[in-house]
């Protein structure tokens, strides 16, 4: 997984672009309710213009927690098979014709691919978190949450660190009026 080449941090960079039909929320009694629009996938958002020269998008959503998949029951006609949506749980759903099967699955693909490393780059700060426990587990005492408490505040103002065990609580009784 590490061999990707594009720097995950840049939000600007555009992963897929391409003409697709977007399906429109309120079909219109004129026309179609399918609408030619150029559509952009980048590292976090999804967007859509009226064209490729257009500057302003007509919408855009993050892609994050969507899913695609190819979704063949949208149409009836002859491109069913270039049709695929894009889903989220409580949001609005999005669906679009491609310009072919293969640039349908193209597109699924790309945005499937792109929410894997969207989620994997949550897992370096598991991996800290691992290591804190790691140096944790060295002190003895980690076990117990308590005692590790207690030891830390006292270490630095005894005079004999050999002190274990039940010698500890001798310590304890000056601390209790505090910790209660």
């Amino acid at each position: 997984l590490e061999e990707i080449p594009r720097p995950v941090q840049d939000s600007g960079n555009i992963l897929k672009q391409g003409y697709l039909e977007k399906r429109s929320r309120e079909p219109s009694f004129f026309g179609s309710e399918w609408h030619k629009r150029w559509c952009v996938l980048t590292q976090r958002n999804f967007f859509y213009y009226a064209n490729e020269r257009s500057k302003q998008p007509k919408g855009s959503f993050p892609i994050e927690r969507y899913r695609a998949c190819l979704a063949s029951q949208l149409r009836k006609d002859s491109r069913k098979k270039c049709c695929f949506q894009l889903l989220c749980p409580g949001k609005r759903s999005y669906e679009f014709t491609a310009p072919s099967p293969a640039e349908a699955e193209d597109w699924v693909e790309q945005i499937q691919f792109l929410l894997k490393d969207l989620s994997s780059l949550t897992i370096p700060c598991d991996e800290d978190e691992d290591e804190d426990e790691e140096e944790l587990s060295k002190d003895p005492d980690s076990s117990d949450s308590m005692n590790n408490s207690h030891n830390s505040t006292l270490i630095p103002e005894e005079p004999s660190p050999e002190l274990e065990g039940d010698d500890i609580y001798e310590v304890l009784p000056g601390e209790l009026p505090n910790s209660q």
